[in-house]
């Protein structure tokens, strides 16, 4: 039961996301010293995957590569921000079920080892009770051999 719920949480949570890394590139996209900030970052990484592509292609890399204009600059960073905003809250979404998942395996585990040391104790008692009931099966064959009682080893349970 928990489990599903648990799954739906995590769903409602990347969707609840989505909103909030658009309002986020609204506000990347207004402010001036982020803005200035984030257009480097687009072009950066527009060169390195332009350049990135080029080696994969293989065409020449040492050849140069024009910069994005400042609009779509500001449109690939904050795509990238809301990307990595999403990608980041399902990430913390499958660490923290990761650790529920081991935190649920612990218990588990610790359960097992108090029924195996309950099964060791019980065993333990048995075998203390069965040499009790040895030694006095011996002192009953002992009495009865004083007493005479030669057909008392005829009814001795095999050992």
């Amino acid at each position: 039961m928990v489990l599903p719920l648990l799954k739906l949480g995590t769903l409602a949570l990347k969707t609840l996301s989505k909103p909030v890394a658009s309002r986020l590139k609204q506000q990347a996209a207004i402010h001036p010293r982020f803005r200035q900030l984030i257009i480097d970052m687009a072009q950066k990484n527009h060169r390195f995957t332009t350049q990135m592509q080029r080696r994969i292609y293989g065409h020449a890399t040492d050849v140069e590569i024009r910069p994005l204009n400042e609009e779509k600059a500001v449109q690939a960073a904050v795509d990238l921000i809301g990307e990595l905003f999403v990608f980041s809250v399902a990430g913390v979404a499958v660490i923290l079920e990761v650790q529920r998942s081991a935190r649920s395996e612990a218990r588990k585990e610790e359960v097992r080892k108090q029924e195996l040391e309950k099964m060791r104790q019980r065993d333990e008692d048995i075998a203390r009770e069965v040499e009790l009931l040895k030694q006095k099966l011996e002192e009953l064959e002992q009495i009865a051999k004083g007493r005479g009682l030669s057909d008392w080893n005829n009814f001795r349970l095999i050992e």
